[in-house]
Protein backbone atom coordinates (compact mmCIF):
# COMPACT_ATOMS: atom_id res chain seq x y z
CA UNK A 1 0.00 0.00 0.00
CA UNK A 2 1.28 3.15 -0.55
CA UNK A 3 0.06 6.49 0.80
CA UNK A 4 -0.29 10.09 -0.98
CA UNK A 5 -0.21 13.52 0.65
CA UNK A 6 -3.95 13.79 1.96
CA UNK A 7 -4.26 9.85 1.88
CA UNK A 8 -4.79 8.23 5.41
CA UNK A 9 -5.84 4.81 6.32
CA UNK A 10 -7.27 2.14 8.90
CA UNK A 11 -4.18 0.33 11.33
CA UNK A 12 -5.33 -2.05 13.90
CA UNK A 13 -2.31 -1.93 16.66
CA UNK A 14 -3.24 -5.95 17.56
CA UNK A 15 -1.74 -6.41 14.10
CA UNK A 16 2.06 -6.45 13.08
CA UNK A 17 2.63 -4.03 10.65
CA UNK A 18 5.71 -1.74 9.30
CA UNK A 19 6.20 1.13 7.33
CA UNK A 20 8.92 3.24 5.33
CA UNK A 21 8.26 7.38 5.18
CA UNK A 22 10.45 9.42 2.85
CA UNK A 23 12.72 12.05 4.66
CA UNK A 24 10.90 15.31 5.80
CA UNK A 25 7.88 13.25 5.89
CA UNK A 26 4.49 14.83 8.37
CA UNK A 27 2.34 11.95 9.76
CA UNK A 28 -0.80 12.18 11.78
CA UNK A 29 -1.60 9.27 13.97
CA UNK A 30 -4.95 9.75 15.54
CA UNK A 31 -6.03 6.29 18.03
CA UNK A 32 -9.80 5.68 18.28
CA UNK A 33 -11.63 3.84 20.70
CA UNK A 34 -12.50 0.41 18.49
CA UNK A 35 -15.43 -0.13 19.93
CA UNK A 36 -16.91 3.28 18.71
CA UNK A 37 -15.63 2.62 15.40
CA UNK A 38 -17.41 -0.44 15.18
CA UNK A 39 -21.06 0.83 16.92
CA UNK A 40 -21.30 2.74 13.60
CA UNK A 41 -20.29 0.38 10.57
CA UNK A 42 -19.87 -2.85 12.12
CA UNK A 43 -16.19 -4.88 11.92
CA UNK A 44 -13.93 -2.86 10.71
CA UNK A 45 -10.92 -5.25 10.43
CA UNK A 46 -11.45 -5.81 6.65
CA UNK A 47 -10.82 -2.33 5.78
CA UNK A 48 -7.30 -2.15 7.75
CA UNK A 49 -4.22 -0.89 5.97
CA UNK A 50 -6.39 0.30 3.14
CA UNK A 51 -5.73 3.34 1.22
CA UNK A 52 -8.44 6.37 1.63
CA UNK A 53 -8.15 8.65 -1.01
CA UNK A 54 -9.76 12.05 -1.22
CA UNK A 55 -11.48 11.00 -4.78
CA UNK A 56 -15.19 11.79 -3.40
CA UNK A 57 -16.70 14.05 -1.23
CA UNK A 58 -17.11 11.85 1.80
CA UNK A 59 -13.10 11.28 2.27
CA UNK A 60 -12.13 14.64 0.72
CA UNK A 61 -14.02 16.26 3.74
CA UNK A 62 -12.53 13.94 6.51
CA UNK A 63 -8.83 14.43 4.95
CA UNK A 64 -9.56 17.94 5.16
CA UNK A 65 -10.83 17.96 8.58
CA UNK A 66 -8.36 15.40 10.26
CA UNK A 67 -5.11 17.54 9.07
CA UNK A 68 -6.81 20.56 10.74
CA UNK A 69 -7.04 18.56 14.20
CA UNK A 70 -3.21 19.47 15.15
CA UNK A 71 -3.52 23.05 15.03
CA UNK A 72 -6.67 23.34 17.52
CA UNK A 73 -5.79 20.14 20.12
CA UNK A 74 -4.65 21.42 23.46
CA UNK A 75 -6.77 25.05 22.83
CA UNK A 76 -10.14 23.60 23.42
CA UNK A 77 -12.42 23.49 26.13
CA UNK A 78 -12.98 19.53 27.84
CA UNK A 79 -16.51 19.83 26.25
CA UNK A 80 -15.02 21.05 22.73
CA UNK A 81 -13.03 18.50 22.43
CA UNK A 82 -15.78 16.18 23.39
CA UNK A 83 -17.79 17.38 21.01
CA UNK A 84 -14.45 17.23 18.13
CA UNK A 85 -13.99 13.78 19.46
CA UNK A 86 -17.66 12.24 18.08
CA UNK A 87 -17.73 14.08 14.98
CA UNK A 88 -13.66 12.80 13.94
CA UNK A 89 -15.38 9.25 14.43
CA UNK A 90 -18.42 10.16 12.47
CA UNK A 91 -16.53 11.53 9.94
CA UNK A 92 -14.15 8.29 9.45
CA UNK A 93 -16.89 6.09 9.58
CA UNK A 94 -18.42 7.97 6.94
CA UNK A 95 -15.66 7.32 4.53
CA UNK A 96 -15.25 3.88 5.81
CA UNK A 97 -18.72 3.23 4.37
CA UNK A 98 -17.99 5.16 1.50
CA UNK A 99 -15.34 2.74 0.70
CA UNK A 100 -17.40 -0.33 1.87
CA UNK A 101 -20.10 0.48 -0.85
CA UNK A 102 -18.00 1.29 -3.79
CA UNK A 103 -15.37 -1.77 -2.78
CA UNK A 104 -15.46 -5.36 -3.86
CA UNK A 105 -18.69 -7.59 -3.47
CA UNK A 106 -16.65 -10.11 -1.34
CA UNK A 107 -16.82 -7.60 1.61
CA UNK A 108 -20.99 -7.65 2.91
CA UNK A 109 -21.79 -4.22 3.94
CA UNK A 110 -25.51 -4.28 3.65
CA UNK A 111 -26.22 -4.26 7.66
CA UNK A 112 -23.32 -1.96 7.96
CA UNK A 113 -23.81 1.24 5.88
CA UNK A 114 -27.97 0.52 7.49
CA UNK A 115 -26.63 0.87 11.00
CA UNK A 116 -24.42 3.99 10.00
CA UNK A 117 -27.67 5.80 8.08
CA UNK A 118 -29.56 5.15 10.62
CA UNK A 119 -27.34 6.33 13.61
CA UNK A 120 -26.99 9.30 11.16
CA UNK A 121 -31.02 9.73 10.94
CA UNK A 122 -31.49 9.35 15.05
CA UNK A 123 -28.66 12.32 15.44
CA UNK A 124 -29.41 14.38 13.13
CA UNK A 125 -32.87 14.70 14.76
CA UNK A 126 -32.49 14.32 18.17
CA UNK A 127 -34.42 17.39 18.90
CA UNK A 128 -37.52 16.96 17.41
CA UNK A 129 -39.85 15.60 20.02
CA UNK A 130 -41.72 13.66 17.66
CA UNK A 131 -39.10 11.14 16.18
CA UNK A 132 -39.90 7.83 15.88
CA UNK A 133 -39.16 4.43 14.43
CA UNK A 134 -41.10 5.67 11.54
CA UNK A 135 -39.33 8.81 10.96
CA UNK A 136 -35.89 7.44 11.74
CA UNK A 137 -36.41 4.13 8.87
CA UNK A 138 -37.71 6.38 6.57
CA UNK A 139 -34.70 8.85 6.46
CA UNK A 140 -32.73 5.53 6.50
CA UNK A 141 -34.49 4.16 3.33
CA UNK A 142 -35.49 0.97 5.09
CA UNK A 143 -38.17 -0.58 7.05
CA UNK A 144 -39.01 0.15 10.83
CA UNK A 145 -38.32 -3.75 11.34
CA UNK A 146 -35.09 -3.93 9.60
CA UNK A 147 -33.97 -1.37 11.51
CA UNK A 148 -34.65 -2.61 14.93
CA UNK A 149 -33.24 -5.97 13.27
CA UNK A 150 -29.59 -3.85 12.65
CA UNK A 151 -29.70 -2.30 15.88
CA UNK A 152 -30.81 -5.51 17.50
CA UNK A 153 -27.07 -6.67 16.81
CA UNK A 154 -25.67 -3.88 18.72
CA UNK A 155 -28.28 -4.85 21.50
CA UNK A 156 -30.80 -2.11 21.34
CA UNK A 157 -33.09 -0.88 19.16
CA UNK A 158 -34.79 2.49 17.29
CA UNK A 159 -36.74 3.89 20.67
CA UNK A 160 -33.58 2.69 23.23
CA UNK A 161 -31.05 4.73 21.23
CA UNK A 162 -33.04 7.70 20.80
CA UNK A 163 -33.29 7.72 24.14
CA UNK A 164 -29.81 6.92 24.89
CA UNK A 165 -28.42 9.63 22.98
CA UNK A 166 -30.56 12.14 24.16
CA UNK A 167 -29.87 11.20 27.57
CA UNK A 168 -25.98 11.48 26.37
CA UNK A 169 -26.78 14.88 25.08
CA UNK A 170 -28.23 16.29 28.30
CA UNK A 171 -25.53 15.08 30.23
CA UNK A 172 -22.99 16.58 28.05
CA UNK A 173 -25.07 20.18 28.36
CA UNK A 174 -25.42 19.71 32.36
CA UNK A 175 -21.71 19.25 32.43
CA UNK A 176 -20.74 22.18 30.12
CA UNK A 177 -20.37 25.29 32.37
CA UNK A 178 -21.34 27.76 29.37
CA UNK A 179 -24.60 26.02 29.68
CA UNK A 180 -25.33 26.42 33.48
CA UNK A 181 -27.62 29.42 32.71
CA UNK A 182 -29.87 27.03 31.10
CA UNK A 183 -32.36 25.37 33.11
CA UNK A 184 -32.99 21.25 33.15
CA UNK A 185 -36.34 21.86 31.58
CA UNK A 186 -34.75 23.64 28.95
CA UNK A 187 -32.18 21.06 28.52
CA UNK A 188 -34.36 17.90 28.20
CA UNK A 189 -36.90 19.96 26.41
CA UNK A 190 -34.50 21.10 23.78
CA UNK A 191 -33.02 17.53 23.16
CA UNK A 192 -36.65 16.28 22.77
CA UNK A 193 -37.77 15.21 26.07
CA UNK A 194 -41.46 16.20 26.38
CA UNK A 195 -42.20 15.17 30.31
CA UNK A 196 -39.51 15.82 32.79
CA UNK A 197 -41.09 13.03 35.09
CA UNK A 198 -39.91 10.49 32.56
CA UNK A 199 -36.51 12.53 31.75
CA UNK A 200 -35.42 12.72 35.61
CA UNK A 201 -36.27 8.90 35.97
CA UNK A 202 -34.40 7.88 33.03
CA UNK A 203 -31.44 9.99 33.72
CA UNK A 204 -31.75 8.12 37.40
CA UNK A 205 -31.51 5.45 35.73
CA UNK A 206 -29.01 5.91 33.37
CA UNK A 207 -26.47 7.43 35.54
CA UNK A 208 -27.47 6.86 38.82
CA UNK A 209 -28.57 10.04 40.19
CA UNK A 210 -30.93 12.99 39.00
CA UNK A 211 -30.63 15.33 36.39
CA UNK A 212 -30.25 17.99 39.17
CA UNK A 213 -27.66 16.32 41.31
CA UNK A 214 -25.59 15.51 38.40
CA UNK A 215 -25.45 18.89 37.51
CA UNK A 216 -24.31 19.98 40.59
CA UNK A 217 -21.88 17.59 40.88
CA UNK A 218 -19.89 18.47 37.72
CA UNK A 219 -20.27 21.92 38.79
CA UNK A 220 -17.85 21.04 41.68
CA UNK A 221 -15.93 18.87 40.01
CA UNK A 222 -15.13 21.51 37.41
CA UNK A 223 -14.38 24.64 39.77
CA UNK A 224 -11.94 22.27 41.34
Amino acid sequence: MVLEAEDFTLVDPMLPYSGTFPSGTDLLVLKLPRRDLEARIGNVRRMVARAMKPLDPETSLTSSFLAMLPSHVGKMSHMAEEVLKHQTIDLIAVSLAKRIQSDTPRISSARGLVLLKVRAAIETRLSDPALDGEAVAAAAGVSVRYANSVLGEEGTSIARYIQERRLARCRRALEDPQQAHRSLSEIAYGWGFSDMTHFGRSFRKAYGMLPSVYRKLASQAASG
